[in-house]
């Protein structure tokens, strides 16, 4: 995992930081996700499990799940590009390892190298105690719009 530089802002001020982009996060406010850790190159999201995120066994729907793994390996690339710039998800690949069958989903991201231009990031989905899903993703950094 990648750790910030010696210049690099301190953890109330990225919190702070990351806490005002999740404002604009819309589809994640709308599925009821919310981060629950902010560290550099690391963050962490829990969800409530309700009927609205079932597929028809009953399991937390796949979609669903990929959306946490992309969610918190997008957040952890962002903790580590300066304030005003973004990242886009280019690359995600989801392996789904068990059914979703519980009562909460929480979603584990970090950085494995940060580039200039490229982040590459893993994540991982639990189902309550239960590994359900890893993830790799690459995000592309983008520079700020003026």
């Amino acid at each position: 995992m990648q750790t910030p530089n010696s210049s690099a802002e301190s953890l109330e001020v990225l919190q702070a930081r990351i806490r005002r982009k999740l404002v604009r996060q819309h589809f994640m406010h709308h599925i009821g996700a919310d981060l629950t850790l902010i560290e550099p190159g690391r963050v962490e999201a829990e969800l409530l499990l309700e009927k609205q995120h079932q597929q028809h066994t009953g399991f937390a729907h796949g979609g669903l799940v990929a959306t946490m793994a992309d969610l918190v390996a997008g957040f952890a690339a962002v903790t580590l590009v300066p304030e005003g710039t973004g990242v886009v998800t280019v690359e995600l690949k989801t392996s789904y390892l068990h059914p979703g069958i519980g009562q909460r989903l929480r979603a584990v991201g970090w950085v494995l190298k940060a580039g200039r231009r490229l982040h590459f990031c893993e994540s991982e989905v639990w189902c309550d105690d239960k590994l359900i899903a890893k993830a790799t993703a690459t995000m592309a950094v983008i520079e700020p719009i003026s």
